[in-house]
């Protein structure tokens, strides 16, 4: 330890190299605790982060899919929307956000993570809350577009924020641990929108939907501006000790914790990385079939030949599934972690379980509702593999800047897919949705191929660094401070992809 500081000490380093939290780190370097510090660090850590992000991430995802819960409450009626009209606002919904995603991406780089997460989820609430205030198709259609445009910071901006305060064995856990709130959210906007459905005077019930779910926006922003931290080394909540402690900590997974300096080489490092492209190749097959799980499914449970509330209320199992798999999911991959390659092991497992369910729903007769209802929660198997994808990025990719933009080029096949889904329901084909269906299956199938072409490469990169690492002697120290000079994972060889 003594002589790799020596040497990075005697080594001039450009400032643009340097991470943010570098100073820190070197006047901390070698700090001696013992693992029970480390346990109340981590305790402690958890106990300020996971539950704000517990609470973003659930009203960031009802809030995208609030349409679905007001479509069966006469949304359709009170904004005159026709044809495919339904269809174009969930997909705009995901213009928005794809647009955003290069400028949102140099943001999360300039600005404190912390504070720029707590005033967009603060802004959204109030644009949610506006939505009653549209009274046809083209004032729906901006209020979705620009919901898209500033909820687009989410899923970037928590990726972030896992590879800077985890390390890479703690963060599938972790990561679960807030996405499984897609399956709450789930749950919980079943009941809301089944209470919505008593609602008997005032205004239209599609109304109040956008108003209850802008609400909890507000109130959550509130919250995180002032919970959410922006930096290890400059936490409030954590003592001078503990703050060192939280950044040597994930030092290990050999990618520093933040560089400000965005940096050309790792740019174009990305665009010939095979990982960035099987990533998004991968999230286009994950989220075409998003549309049926999110924005259409009340009307394909009603499709079925179910009632109005009973389009709500059966919604619920559904994000029981998801729930469960998910924090199943996280503990499998964190107890199993280094073992059985159990990450990717997961997002087999949980795509395998989607080609049948979607494949059940192409082949089952319409007859038989309770096979295609079943059939429809098994696709809800869907966010584990989706959410160990951006473990992946959160993960196994190194260097600030090409992390920004492999999780950007990801998050642009994510709106890709997204943008897609939706138009593959065909008002010409309800209730059926054939093709919806159709395309469900074939994106299961194309995220299948690209994911196991990705392990088959990080394996394959594996081995061959760990015979190369042999011949030439390399050192874990050396690894380490190479990721605090945000070296990417390609040109730091001492970087091994964790499956």
């Amino acid at each position: 330890m003594e002589k790799t500081a020596e040497t990075a000490a005697s080594v001039h380093v450009a400032a643009e190299d340097v991470d943010v939290n570098y100073e820190f780190y070197r006047e901390h370097r070698g700090l001696q605790y013992t693992p029970e510090e480390e346990k109340r660090t981590l305790r402690k850590i958890d106990m300020q982060l996971i539950p704000i992000l517990f609470m973003i991430y659930l009203i960031n995802y009802l809030d995208k899919n609030s349409i679905n819960f007001a479509s069966v409450y006469g949304l359709k009626q009170g904004t005159g929307l026709t044809g495919q009209d339904y269809s174009w606002l969930s997909s705009i919904f995901y213009f928005g956000y794809l647009i955003a995603q290069w400028p949102i991406g140099l943001a999360l780089q300039k600005l404190p993570v912390g504070k720029f997460l707590a005033y967009t989820t603060f802004v959204w609430g109030g644009l949610l809350m506006t939505t009653p205030a549209c009274y046809n198709f083209a004032g729906i259609a901006i209020n979705r577009f620009l919901l898209g445009f500033v909820e687009a910071v989410v899923n970037p901006g928590f990726v972030l924020l896992m590879s800077m305060w985890y390390t890479a064995e703690e963060q599938p856990l972790r990561l679960e641990a807030y996405y499984c709130t897609n399956g709450i959210a789930t749950m919980f906007g079943g009941l809301i929108g089944y209470a919505v459905g008593h609602i008997s005077t005032g205004l239209p019930r599609w109304m109040y939907v956008f108003l209850i779910f802008g609400a909890f926006s507000l109130v959550t922003g509130t919250l995180a501006l002032w919970l959410l931290p922006d930096l290890p080394s400059t936490a409030k909540f954590l003592t001078e000790r503990e703050r060192a402690i939280a950044v040597e900590r994930v030092a290990v997974n050999r990618q520093g914790v933040k560089n400000k300096q965005f940096k050309w080489y790792q740019v174009w490092q990305a665009a010939r990385d095979p990982k960035t492209w099987l990533l998004f190749v991968m999230a286009i097959g994950a989220q075409v079939p998003n549309s049926a799980l999110t924005s259409f499914t009340s009307i394909i449970v009603g499709s079925f030949g179910f009632d109005t509330l009973g389009t709500q209320y059966l919604q619920i199992p559904g994000g029981a599934v998801q729930f469960l798999t998910l924090l199943l999911g996280g503990v499998v991959a964190t107890k199993f972690n280094g073992k059985f390659h159990s990450r990717l092991a997961c997002i087999i497992f949980a795509n395998v379980t989607c080609i049948i369910g979607s494949g059940l729903l192409v082949g089952l007769p319409d007859s038989n509702k309770w096979g295609r209802l079943v059939a429809l929660w098994l696709c809800y198997f869907q966010g584990l593999g989706f959410s160990m994808s951006l473990i992946i990025v959160s993960s196994n990719v190194a260097g600030y800047t090409k992390k920004q933009v492999t999780g950007a080029l990801l998050f642009t096949g994510y709106c890709v897919g997204n943008i897609i889904g939706p138009q593959t329901f065909k008002d010409s084909e309800a209730p059926g949705y054939h093709s919806a269906y159709i395309a469900m299956l074939v994106g299961y199938i194309v995220k299948l191929g690209a994911i196991v072409v990705l392990y088959a490469y990080m394996y394959l990169e594996n081995k061959k660094r760990d015979r190369e690492a042999v011949e030439n002697l390399e050192s874990d120290d050396d690894a380490v401070e190479n990721g605090m000079l945000d070296q990417t994972e390609i040109d730091n060889k001492g970087f091994r992809y964790v499956l």
